[in-house]
């Protein structure tokens, strides 16, 4: 059988992946043109973040370096703040603020709630404390005690811990549902999810709300260790014990 043909642009977004991941995601794509031959061709039509070619932007992770994959429901609705990086807002810098956190980190409802989540399971916060007045001498000690500053520390950091951050929906359209986008792109993970399902030590699979739980439903998935969750924008995730038991030890938030 012939391939399908890719639109263009996004093939270019191609050329961002580390090398290991390149036939796989050809791979992927061919896949979501066979179940759906209309999809991409309009998808390149239309307007979709993210922008500036960052669509595959969360395979910049070497394929041998990956221990989770994190999936989220799907890009931020903002230009500015999707990156391709589930939950790396790019309109977030600085974390920190002299009343706690930052403007942009509380704009951004579900990262707000994964740095809290981060800051209970240091110990640092308590889950059933953790507003203003909690957070303002936690921001103050971070600015001298190691702790990162910046947004893109703490993605180097999940980076450094094997951590594939991905979306169930690769994209986000105002004009289209996000979980028609999500199912469009199964074909598209479930051939990721079977590269990664195939190495000796899979990784393990850490689903974030009800979009992503979708992928349970895909057969590769029961290869590999589950952990699920609600997505972060529920303030019960702050108190997730799970959670916390696969982040403490890993003291993401610590300046490497």
């Amino acid at each position: 059988m012939l391939p399908h043909p890719i639109p263009q642009s996004i093939r270019d977004a191609l050329d961002r992946v580390d090398v290991s991941w390149r036939p796989v995601l050809e791979a992927g794509l061919q896949a979501v043109a066979a179940a759906a031959p209309d999809y991409l061709p309009q998808l390149a039509a239309s307007d979709y973040l993210p922008t500036q070619g960052r669509l595959f932007a969360a395979f910049a992770q070497p394929l041998d370096m990956v221990r989770y994959v994190l999936v989220g429901e799907g890009p931020y609705p903002r230009a500015a703040s999707a990156t391709g990086v589930c939950f790396m807002d790019g309109a977030v810098g600085q974390i920190w603020s002299d009343g706690g956190l930052s403007k942009p980190v509380n704009r951004a409802t579900s990262l707000r709630n994964f740095m809290k989540m981060l800051l209970v399971a240091d110990g640092q916060l308590q889950a059933d404390d953790c507003g203003g007045a909690a957070l303002a001498p936690v921001a103050a000690r971070a600015r001298t005690n190691g702790t990162i500053q910046t947004l893109p520390q703490l993605q180097d950091n999940l980076a450094r811990q094997g951590f594939l951050l991905l979306n169930a929906a690769l994209v986000f359209r105002s004009q289209v549902a996000p979980l028609a986008d999500a199912r469009a792109w199964q074909p598209f993970l479930q051939t990721v999810l079977a590269a990664l399902a195939s190495r000796p030590q899979p990784p393990t699979l850490v689903l974030w709300g009800k979009i992503a739980e979708l992928l349970k439903k895909l057969p590769e998935t029961a290869r590999l260790p589950q952990i699920v969750a609600e997505h972060p924008y529920n303030l019960s995730f702050i108190g997730n014990q799970q959670m916390h038991a696969l982040f403490g030890p890993m003291q993401s938030l610590r300046l490497r």
